[in-house]
């Protein structure tokens, strides 16, 4: 696909060697973004060279790692290689969409890169579309909603409602002081866990068991788990694999939290 653009988007005239340092700088930021709020390898990689030949660029050769993007790129004999670092990651579906509507009116030569640069800046401090406490409601019917599934009863409804929504709570304090995503999950799976194992030294309902496994499902790593699936299978397999590292470090971190919880507890045999 992206040996197909060089002829839609080549430049009539070359870059300056300011110019085509903006050019790449516009790219790796929009590609930064793309990868650091859940983008697969191949898009990014797509996007980034799309971006940067659309607005004047002869050719890029982009490389995507795990906490990286490195770009090099050329304009009339001029080359340009640049590496920018993703340290945070997460999940934001909104700001993936954004990149892409972006994309598409680069490639049709709407924006001028000033254009192009405001517009990411607007992207990357984009508000929350809910309020967080509509999240942490819905957060906790859906856990909730999920108990039911698995056979509970409405007893194990309310419990698990109840520790998902306030592990959810937890959960966005922690990310807003910015700790380490696992010891974030740690202490949320520990949150949800002696929620629930309170309810079974309590001997609330008859489906403990149901309301624990349901109320740990907002920490599932679905979007990275997948992304490494994808990744592995189109060939980014560096990539991949360290995708699925990450998913299977933040699941090792729910089930300790979930230890921990139940042992303070003096809660087995679920």
């Amino acid at each position: 696909m992206i040996n197909d653009l060089k002829d839609k988007t080549s430049p009539v005239e070359n870059l300056s060697r300011e110019e085509l340092t903006d050019v790449i700088d516009l790219a790796l930021w929009a590609g930064q973004l793309l990868l650091q709020y859940g983008a697969t390898s191949r898009r990014v990689e797509e996007t980034v060279h799309q971006i940067g030949t659309a607005l004047g660029c002869d050719w890029l050769d982009v490389l995507v790692s795990y906490n990286a993007i490195t770009v090099s790129s050329n304009s009339g004999g001029d080359f340009r290689t640049k590496i920018r670092r993703v340290v945070n990651r997460g999940v934001n579906m909104t700001i993936v969409s954004a990149i892409y509507r972006l994309r598409d009116k680069i490639l049709n030569h709407k924006l001028n890169r000033t254009q192009v640069r405001q517009e990411l800046d607007r992207i990357s401090h984009k508000q929350p579309i809910y309020n967080r406490w509509l999240i942490v409601i819905m957060i906790g019917l859906a856990c909730a909603a999920f108990s039911r599934l698995f056979g509970g009863d409405w007893i194990a409804f309310g419990i698990t409602f109840t520790a998902a929504s306030i592990a959810m709570f937890t959960r966005q304090v922690l990310q807003k002081h910015y700790f380490n995503p696992l010891l974030i999950t740690l202490a949320t799976a520990f949150i949800a866990t002696i929620i629930t194992g309170l309810s079974i030294r309590l001997n609330l309902g008859t489906q403990p068991e149901i309301a624990l496994a349901a109320s740990v499902l907002l920490l599932i790593p679905g979007v990275p788990l997948v992304n490494s699936v994808i990744d592995v299978v189109r060939g980014y397999v560096v990539i991949g694999m360290a995708r699925g590292i990450a998913g299977a470090l933040i699941t090792f971190a729910i089930a300790l939290g979930m230890l921990l919880a139940m042992q303070l507890l003096g809660v087995s045999g679920l």
